[in-house]
Order: C-alpha cells, then structure tokens, then sequence
C-alpha cells in the first residue's frame, strides 16, 4: 500500500496551542506531527514517553483516572498559554476475549474510564476558559464500532464510544451558543505500526503472505470498499480541517473515515 502524504500550509495553525491526548503513536502521533507542521505549539500527553523525538511538549499522565487529568491540566494552567483546541485522541480496549461473560465489572470500567471518562475530565478542566473568551475547538475521537461492535471482543469498548459520540453531540449543543465548536470523528481501521504488526503476526502464524493476511482482517470487518484501511495521516488530515477555520460552520457532526465499511447510511 502506498503511504498518503499531504501539503500542509506551515501557518494554518500558527499561533494556537493545540493539545493532543494520546498522541505518541500511530493516529495520535500523526495529528501532533501534522498540527505541529502548521505552524500550532502542541502539547500531548500519555502514560508513557514516546520512543521517537516528537514537535511537542510531552506531558506523562495517565489519563484515564482524575489525578493524571489534574496533572495535565495543571501543566497547561502553569507552564503553556490557554489551548485552543483540544484532541482527544486516547482510546483503545486491553478487555479480554470471549464475549459479554468476560467482561467483570472491571474490565468494564476500564473501558469506559479510557475511552469515555478521560475526555470527560479533561473538557471539565479546559473548557471553562475556552467559554470564557467565547472561542476554541473541541474534537472527540470515536470509533465505527459505536455503530458496528465485534461482540468477541470490543462489547465493551464500543458501548464506551458509544457514550463518547452521544456525549460530543450533548455538549456541542451547551458550547455552540458560546463559540466554541465541538466535533467528533470516528474512524474505522487504521493502518498504524500496531496493526502492521499484527499483520505480520497473522502471516507468519498462518504460513501466508502479507497481503493475503492484509485481506484476512477486511475479510473480518465485512469488507472495505476501497480495499485498504486508512493512513493515520489521513485522519490527522480530517482533524486539523474539522479544526480549522475552513470548517467554521461545522458543529454538533460526526465523521467517519472508514473507507465505506459502514454499510447503513
């Protein structure tokens, strides 16, 4: 597969401090780069340090419990200047296999703490100031599985998405009528270092090429009609539009970037 690349305007963004949650690898890292390339300061923020030099700030916190977004927040009080917009990135599911009998009320709160709880928190921290000078950009990433769960083995990250989309739309109704727009995207799947791993691991476990073994995932997800998943790059792209200026009047939407995987309209 050939890799997307994109022309970026170098001072699209100069002058805004863009916070980018998750943001040390695979989509995540993508958007930090692409932000930081149009000119924004950016901040990002995990649990762990990256393993490549990032054009951020780096902030190690974990996010999903109240005392890493009280760390965050407290750095971007202290150490950079208001944010202007805000990504929220992190997400992912470690629940085991095994359908909803797996799930204890743990691995559920897990989920939901991870994927839901986290931009929550953080909107509670840093929105208040984006309402006070009546401007800023919210953006939530969710995920095509709100909409198409794999009941093997995402039940419970899904339904966390789920609540991640229900609440965006909420909360774009309250912040609209005070300039600050609020968005979210949901892709499906992304081509990342992870998921090149995992196709590896899959030709190598079934004595098949990568291609083939490329084609046993879309296989699973029901197809994608464009044949391939999407380039980080490319959802970094949908984001840093949605943040822009040039989608002033977008409001209250979600996008799927899913190379048609979803069948429904």
């Amino acid at each position: 597969m050939t890799r997307k690349t994109f022309k970026i305007d170098p001072d699209e963004f100069a002058g805004k401090v863009v916070l980018v949650t998750g943001g040390t690898m695979g989509a995540g890292e993508a958007t930090v780069r692409h932000f930081a390339a149009a000119g924004a300061r950016v901040v990002t923020a995990a649990r762990s340090k990256p393993s490549r030099e990032l054009p951020a700030m780096f902030v190690a916190a974990d996010l999903s419990t109240p005392a890493g977004v009280d760390t965050l927040a407290g750095v971007v009080g202290s150490d950079v200047p208001e944010v202007d917009i805000v990504v929220h990135m992190l997400g992912g599911s470690k629940a085991p296999a095994g359908g909803f009998a797996a799930l204890d009320d743990e691995a559920w709160q897990k989920e939901i703490n991870l994927n839901l709880m986290a931009a929550v928190r953080l909107d509670r921290a840093l929105a208040p100031a984006m309402i006070a000078r009546g401007s800023g950009v919210v953006i939530h990433v969710s995920s095509i599985q709100r909409r198409l769960p794999l009941y093997e083995s995402t039940t419970a990250y899904a339904a966390a998405k789920a609540a991640l989309s229900a609440y965006s739309k909420a909360l774009s109704k309250e912040l609209g009528p005070k300039g600050v727009r609020v968005t979210s995207v949901a892709p499906g799947w992304i081509y990342t270092s992870a998921a090149e791993a995992m196709v590896s691991r899959i030709a190598q476990a079934g004595g098949i090429d990568e291609e083939a073994a490329r084609q046993s995932i879309l296989d699973a997800l029901g197809g994608i009609p464009i044949g391939r998943p999407a380039w980080p790059e490319e959802v970094a792209a949908l984001i840093a539009f949605l943040a822009s200026d040039r989608a002033a009047s977008i409001h209250g939407a979600e996008y799927a970037i899913d190379g048609g995987t979803v069948p429904v309209v």
